[in-house]
């Protein structure tokens, strides 16, 4: 299997059917389509089940390090057996067809294709006004000033290549902060790096992003990407 793409999940009932879909319907590479949970009474598992019969390639994976968010993604990256492992959100925030822009990169011998909300033709529409001003500041901060080869480290929708993954050691200890780390860490390892324009799009539902939770845990890779620069 070429692609691996994983999503992990808490309570997506309402709207995982359609994401499923939307992926099936969007993604020309033969692929396996991870959904990790953390509990078996989690909604998500049943309308899986239920769509399973339809797409063979749809696998739900417990979440073997624990809950939450990091433990889910950590599962997905083992787990997973394709050359190029996609991270996507559950909730309709990621445009699927996307996906196809980035393989067409990735088959070029890139290690991480990075969807970019903030480079020439990318977007972003709605979401929490503070989120979206720190967000926009360390992805294009982190491009001019460290050098990192995209204009928006942070988005957690990216292609990673298995030989970036097993060779990198993920520190991460809170959750959505790892793909800034494993995209900082494969430029300064000396890992390839690219980006494709994406459209992100505000879910409209209740934010998770607790902003003084999860504000240091981003800062941590930004400084340490901006040390490295210095350093080199």
């Amino acid at each position: 299997m070429k692609l691996s793409i994983i999503i992990p999940v808490y309570n997506e009932g309402a709207v995982i059917t359609k994401t499923i879909n939307q992926v099936e319907k969007a993604v020309k590479t033969p692929h396996e389509l991870l959904i990790i949970y953390d509990m078996d009474k989690d909604t998500t598992v049943v309308p899986v089940k239920k769509i399973q019969k339809k797409y063979t390639n749809v696998k739900l994976v417990k979440n073997i390090y624990g809950k939450g968010a990091l433990n889910a993604l950590k599962t997905g990256l083992v787990k997973a057996s394709g050359a190029a492992v996609c991270v996507m959100m559950a909730d309709l925030t990621d445009d699927a067809k996307v996906v196809n822009t980035m393989m067409d990169k990735f088959n070029k011998d890139y290690d991480v294709v990075a969807a970019s909300r903030y480079m020439p033709g990318g977007h972003q529409i709605g979401g929490p006004l503070i989120k979206q001003i720190l967000s926009r500041a360390a992805g294009l901060s982190l491009h001019y000033i460290a050098g990192i080869p995209t204009h928006d480290a942070t988005n957690s929708f990216k292609i990673y290549s298995k030989k970036l993954l097993t060779k990198t050691k993920i520190e991460s200890d809170g959750g959505f902060e790892l793909g800034i780390e494993l995209t900082v860490k494969a430029h300064f390892n000396g890992f390839k790096v690219t980006e494709v324009p994406t459209t992100w799009v505000y879910s409209a539902k209740e934010s998770r992003f607790y902003l003084k939770k999860w504000l240091p845990k981003y800062l941590k890779w930004y400084f340490w990407a901006l040390k490295k620069r210095v350093s080199n």
